[in-house]
């Protein structure tokens, strides 16, 4: 599976991918939602994972990209507002993370994600 982690924050990033990398995973890391939104355009992810305040795009204009493309995303935000995780599953988000989380809990999501999408 080829995966885009749409993450700004370089701490995350190198955390993230660090264990995103233990999966049977291809990873992608961008820092912005221009170049999120390329890869996405260009269907060369099979699944994203963005955080939702990204510069140039957010993660809320990736998830309507990602639907027009029929490629998963999950949001990742400190945004603990029941308006915004709505607003993320009503656009299309498979699923939405509330920070603060653990590297393992993303995985996990990602794996459960993935096995809903092949399964239908």
């Amino acid at each position: 599976m080829k995966l885009l982690l749409a993450e700004p924050n370089k701490l995350m990033q190198k955390v993230l991918t660090e264990r995103l990398r233990q999966e049977d995973v291809e990873l992608t890391v961008v820092d912005n939602g221009l170049e999120a939104l390329t890869l996405i355009q260009n269907k060369s992810v099979d699944f994203v994972v963005s955080e939702e305040l990204l510069p140039y795009k957010n993660g809320f204009e990736l998830i309507r990209h990602s639907v027009e493309n029929n490629i998963p995303i999950i949001i990742i935000s400190d945004a603990d507002l029941e308006n915004k995780i709505l607003e993320a599953f009503e656009l299309g988000a498979i699923d939405f993370i509330d920070k603060p989380f653990s590297p393992h809990e993303l995985v996990v999501r990602v794996k459960n994600a993935s096995k809903k999408i092949v399964q239908s």
